[in-house]
């Protein structure tokens, strides 16, 4: 009888001891696993991280030329100036868009403030005075645009999309990609059925 109850006892421990062995392998794989799904799934986010980072720095401590901008012209406020020495256009961008600022000059339409990221776009009519989009069909790509503001500066950007659009189609005023400079310009066609798109980004 002492010998069975001895046997059971160390039956007893030998099976607390696996128990406990298992438990302590189950821990560790868990662990282990845990980990292995961190460096898949996080590790890849982590270095986009690292170059968002990056690039948030180097929107601090990158500098442009500066150069002085007007803030009203004809009574309303202006939010850039824009060059475009293709077309000889040299104009400036009216920060408020309405009938009256439009029949003036250029206007900021949608998206970002200018040299700002994301999409900063402008609208004007295709009339032939000399601040107004008239000879903006005549663009190709490559072409230069500046955009100067008080606030960031001067900066130049290159014409890599022209195309034509049906008047009630918005979708160039979405921005692409917020971790770019990047300017839309938008007027009509000679018949107003359709619309004229310019799309150019900063030259890095």
């Amino acid at each position: 009888m002492k010998r069975k109850r001895k046997k059971n006892k160390k039956i007893f421990k030998i099976v607390i001891l696996l128990i406990i062995i298992l438990g302590f392998i189950y821990f560790f794989n868990d662990i282990k696993s845990e980990n292995k799904i961190l460096d898949d799934n996080n590790y890849r986010d982590y270095l986009d991280l690292s170059k968002e980072n990056l690039k948030s720095n180097n929107k601090i401590l990158k500098k442009y030329p500066k150069e002085e901008v007007i803030k009203n012209y004809k009574g309303y406020r202006v939010c850039c100036k824009i060059e475009i020495p293709k077309i000889s256009l040299e104009s400036y961008v009216l920060s408020d868009y309405s009938i009256e600022s439009l029949n003036t000059s250029l206007v900021k339409f949608y998206g970002s403030n200018p040299n700002e990221y994301g999409n900063f776009c402008v609208a004007g009519h295709n009339f032939k005075n000399k601040n107004m989009f008239g000879k903006l069909k005549n663009l190709n790509l490559r072409d230069k645009i500046v955009i100067s503001d008080n606030k960031v500066g001067k900066i130049e950007y290159e014409v890599f999309s022209i195309y034509k659009v049906d008047k009630n189609d918005t979708s160039c005023l979405v921005t692409r990609n917020e971790n770019i400079r990047e300017i839309t310009l938008i007027t009509c066609t000679a018949d107003s059925e359709k619309r004229i798109i310019v799309k150019a980004k900063e030259v890095i």
